[in-house]
C-alpha cells in the first residue's frame, strides 16, 4: 500500500466496505471479518497469543534501534513522581508514608504508560491501517503488542534510577501490601492502555487525537495520584477522585502497596476498577465499529 491516507476527520468519507479499491480486494468487510468487535475479532483464540507474541518481539527488536528516544521518554515519566517525592516529603516530613508512595509510583508509571496516540492514531492517518484490515486476525493486536514492548524498554531502562532511588530513600513496604498490590496494577495497565487506546480512535473523526490523549494524560496527572496522593486532596474532592478512573490507573496500586488500606476501601477500589475496565472495553468497540465504517484509504 503506497501513498495512503485518511480522510475521516474533516472529510465525511464512505463505508469501510469500500476502501478505495485497495489491492483490488473488494468489500474489505469480509476480509478476516475485520470490522467486527472493537478490533479484537477474527483468528480462532489459540492462535491469538502466538500472533501477539511475534508482533511483541519485532516491536521489542524494532525499538531497540530507537532505545536513545525511549531514554528520553523514560525521563519523561520519572520525572513527575521524582519532583513529587522531592516537594512533598519536604512539605510533610512526618508523613513517612509519603516517600514510600512516591517510590512506588516510579514502577507503576513505568509499568503503565502507554503511547497509542503515536503507535496507532498514525496508523490511521498514514493510511496503514488499510493493510491492518487485510490481516486476518484482530487489528487491536498490533497495538497492543508495541504497547508491552514500551513497557518492557522502559522498565529495562528505569532500572538502574528505580534501583538507587529505592536505595536512598527511607521506605518502609510490606511484603503482603505488595502481593495485594499485583492484580491492582495489572488491571490498572489494561485500563490505562484502553483509555488511551478509547482516545486514540478519536484519529477516526480529527486530526487532534495526540491533544485529545494529551489531555487525557493531564487528567491522569491532576487526579490519578502523581500531582499528589489522593488522600491529601479536600475530603469533597477525594470522593470525587475515587470514583473518577484516573485513580485507578496509578494511585490505587499504589496506595495498596503502601498499606494502611481498609478492607472496604480495597474491595471498593477494586470493583471501581473493574468497573471501568470493562465500561472502556465497551466504549473502544463501540468507538472502532462507528470509526471504521467511516474509514477510507486511497492508494496503489
Amino acid at each position: 500500500m503506497s501513498g495512503a491516507n485518511n480522510t475521516g476527520g474533516a472529510n465525511n468519507t464512505g463505508d469501510v466496505g469500500n476502501v478505495g479499491n485497495v489491492g483490488n480486494v473488494g468489500n474489505v468487510g469480509n476480509v478476516g471479518n475485520v470490522g467486527n468487535v472493537g478490533g479484537m475479532g477474527g483468528m480462532g483464540g489459540a492462535s491469538r497469543p502466538r500472533i501477539l507474541g511475534a508482533y511483541l518481539r519485532r516491536s521489542f527488536l524494532q525499538w531497540l534501534a530507537g532505545r536513545a528516544f525511549i531514554v528520553t521518554l523514560v525521563a519523561n515519566q520519572l520525572a513527575p513522581p521524582l519532583i513529587g517525592l522531592a516537594v512533598w516529603t519536604t512539605a510533610l516530613p512526618r508523613a513517612r508514608s509519603i516517600a514510600s508512595y512516591y517510590v512506588v509510583l516510579l514502577f507503576v508509571r513505568l509499568l503503565t504508560v502507554s503511547y497509542e496516540n503515536h503507535t496507532f492514531s498514525g496508523r490511521i492517518y498514514n493510511g496503514e491501517l488499510a493493510d491492518d484490515l487485510l490481516r486476518p486476525h484482530p487489528v487491536i493486536l498490533q497495538p497492543l503488542a508495541d504497547n508491552l514492548a514500551l513497557r518492557l524498554w522502559h522498565l529495562l531502562i528505569g532500572l538502574p534510577l528505580l534501583l538507587a532511588t529505592t536505595l536512598l530513600t527511607p521506605i518502609h513496604l510490606d511484603a503482603g501490601d505488595v502481593a495485594l498490590a499485583l492484580p491492582a496494577l495489572l488491571l490498572a495497565a489494561a485500563l490505562q492502555f484502553l483509555f488511551t487506546y478509547l482516545l486514540a480512535l478519536s484519529a477516526f473523526w480529527t486530526e487532534r487525537a495526540h491533544g485529545i490523549v494529551g489531555f487525557g494524560a493531564t487528567l491522569i496527572f491532576l487526579l490519578g495520584g502523581v500531582a499528589a496522593p489522593l488522600a491529601l486532596f479536600p475530603p469533597g474532592v477525594r470522593a470525587w477522585g475515587q470514583a473518577l478512573p484516573f485513580r485507578a490507573m496509578l494511585g490505587f496500586p499504589v496506595e495498596v502497596a503502601v498499606g494502611g488500606m481498609g478492607h472496604g476501601d480495597l474491595v471498593s477500589g477494586y470493583l471501581w476498577q473493574a468497573a471501568w475496565t470493562a465500561a472502556f472495553a465497551l466504549g473502544s468497540v463501540a468507538a472502532w465499529r462507528r470509526g471504521v465504517r467511516r474509514y477510507t484509504a486511497v492508494g496503489g
